[in-house]
């Protein structure tokens, strides 16, 4: 009655997975064996693991990664695509995101640009930074919605707080004013205080065009390129060929 009574109070104080490892340890003659410390520390430790599996799942959720399967062990790197391994490698560890710098990748159509960003957000997520993902087209949008609707704001500082930004569609087609100013907003608020990875199909020298408005577009490239990491994804074949996918 006094194990149940047990059971009981750990589920009711929302421990189900130490509850189940103490249920597991009353039926198995075999921890017997174990001192207490032992014993409780395996219940410890399975709630633990539980709780972080949860959590990371959750961010991953919420971050709305186009790939959510992505990861950095399955990048490939073929010759042509000119890849270097070691800053990937390091890049995956994210003490950029810890430091507060950017990320910028660049590449054609196909490149595998927006998987090698998720499989760097997936980094982030298990490393529990909170990571969105956005085409750039799309957060435009959403801030001129949210701009109508008075709540500009509160949409603002949503973005201001995520660990790890990653823009998709950077700059693929040119920017009003309203946009180049909005642009300029969030990325003001971000700088030196949050990560963002840029995906884009053009350089940073071909940006400065498609923001128009030069003061806006110096002052929006002042606060990126210079705090940047960068990956050029080269390669004779998009990935959408080598995966045998039709263009």
């Amino acid at each position: 009655m006094l194990n149940e009574t047990t059971v009981t109070k750990l589920n009711e104080l929302r421990l189900p997975s130490m509850a189940d490892s103490y249920r597991k340890q009353l039926d198995d003659p075999s921890f017997k064996d174990l001192s207490f410390e032992d014993r409780f520390g395996l219940m410890v430790d399975t709630e633990w693991a539980r709780r972080k599996n949860n959590k990371l799942a959750r961010l991953i959720r919420k971050s709305e990664l186009y790939f959510s399967d992505a990861c950095i062990e399955d990048i490939e790197y073929h010759a042509d695509r000119k890849l270097d391994r070691a800053q990937i490698t390091r890049l995956s560890t994210c003490n950029y995101v810890q430091e507060k710098h950017n990320l910028i990748v660049l590449g054609a159509s196909g490149a595998g640009k927006s998987y090698m960003s998720c499989a760097f957000g997936i980094a982030a997520c298990r490393n529990f930074y909170t990571v969105k993902y956005i085409r750039l087209p799309d957060l435009l949008n959403e801030f001129a919605v949210a701009r109508g609707e008075g709540i500009f704001q509160k949409v603002m500082k949503q973005y201001k707080r995520v660990n790890l930004l990653i823009l998709d569609e950077w700059l693929l087609i040119p920017l009003n004013n309203n946009e180049a100013r909005d642009l300029l907003e969030i990325v003001e608020a971000r700088h030196q205080k949050t990560s963002t990875i840029f995906c884009s199909q053009f350089a940073p020298a071909g940006w400065h065009g498609k923001i128009g408005e030069g003061t806006l577009a110096d002052a929006i490239l002042d606060r990126i390129v210079h705090d940047s990491y960068t990956i050029f994804i080269d390669g004779e074949d998009s990935m959408r060929k080598r995966k045998g996918i039709q263009e």
